[in-house]
């Protein structure tokens, strides 16, 4: 506390913040996601809002939110102002009797992945915790790119398709995903058992979908289970395995996609595996986060709870 009974906030490398104005409703556009819905909060004008904000900007000399076409984004200076402020203005608010909403009283987790994964298993298992009162942010990608905005604190958590190296990061396995060579039945007729025996020459004249122009899972599966390089071109690409899933599926060729992506059109006969090796390509899943205590509690929750369902993917 300053001399003058306010609020005096250090935050490396800037100036002490001492208006605790400033500081709530950073505290509300950090938690919102947007000038506009923090002004709804706080019984503020849209521009004042953004006028304060701008001046906090100012006095720590730092920007505090990445401004979006909707909305905002948080910059790690902002995630560490917040980890500092939270506590100490809820508990204030607490004592002079101002009963926020369950929503302000914690940040949102923000987690992130591989679009496919986060819509057939992540979102699933956490659906619980959105009636608990857990705020989730969620955004797909690859892991590389993800993996950078976690160590830049634009993350809480991210499932990632390998372990990242060095020390900045921990990971922790979540799950290992099974590869399979499938196709729809118009084709599985048309070769038969020939994969078994002609190994991958069966499928010359049957195209091939992937998720890219590198066919990187058909690349892998061809160098584990065939031991040889494939030389096939993609003839359709899609950039989500969801995607290749249903062109597959609609008669379009044979890929190879995560088993459970493609469980149940297996199980419906709308798939057919057209190999079935003793040593199928694995490949483990990570889920990561950055070192230490988190500062929000859920974040600990959700990644406990990933854990557990883990174990049953």
């Amino acid at each position: 506390m300053n001399s003058d009974g306010t609020s005096a906030v250090p935050l490396s490398g800037t100036a002490a913040v001492s208006d605790l104005n400033l500081l709530r409703t950073f505290l509300a556009v950090y938690r919102s996601g947007s000038f506009t819905a923090a002004a709804g909060l706080l019984g503020l004008s849209q521009p004042t809002v953004t006028a304060q904000i701008r001046s906090l900007e100012r006095q720590t000399g730092r920007e505090l939110f990445a401004r979006l076409p909707r909305g905002v984004a948080p910059t790690p200076v902002a995630h560490d102002l917040a980890a500092r402020v939270a506590t100490p203005l809820d508990a204030l608010a607490a004592a002079v009797g101002q009963d926020d909403s369950p929503d302000e009283r914690a940040a949102p987790v923000h987690l992130a992945g591989p679009a496919e994964l986060l819509c057939t298993r992540v979102l699933p298992a956490l659906a619980p915790l959105a009636a608990e009162g857990v705020r989730l942010r969620v955004v797909p990608g690859l892991t590389d790119p993800l993996l950078d905005e976690l160590r830049a604190g634009r993350h809480d958590l991210v499932v990632a398709t390998f372990r990242p190296r060095g020390r900045t990061l921990v990971a922790v396995p979540l799950m290992d995903e099974e590869f399979v060579l499938v196709a729809a039945p118009v084709w599985a007729d048309r070769v038969g058992e020939r994969v078994a025996v002609e190994g991958p020459a069966a499928l010359h004249a049957v195209p091939l979908v992937s998720y890219a122009e590198d066919v990187p899972l058909a690349r892998r599966y061809w160098r584990h289970v065939f031991g040889t390089r494939l030389s096939c071109p993609a003839a359709v690409t899609v950039p989500d395995l969801r995607g290749v899933l249903a062109a597959v599926t609609a008669g379009a060729g044979f890929t190879v996609l995560p088993r459970y992506l493609c469980d149940a059109e297996i199980a419906s006969g709308a798939l057919v595996l057209l190999h079935d090796p003793d040593d199928p390509p694995i490949n483990t899943g990570y889920l990561v986060q950055r070192p230490g205590r988190p500062d929000n509690a859920d974040v600990t929750r959700v990644r406990d709870l990933l854990i557990d369902a883990g174990r049953t993917w």
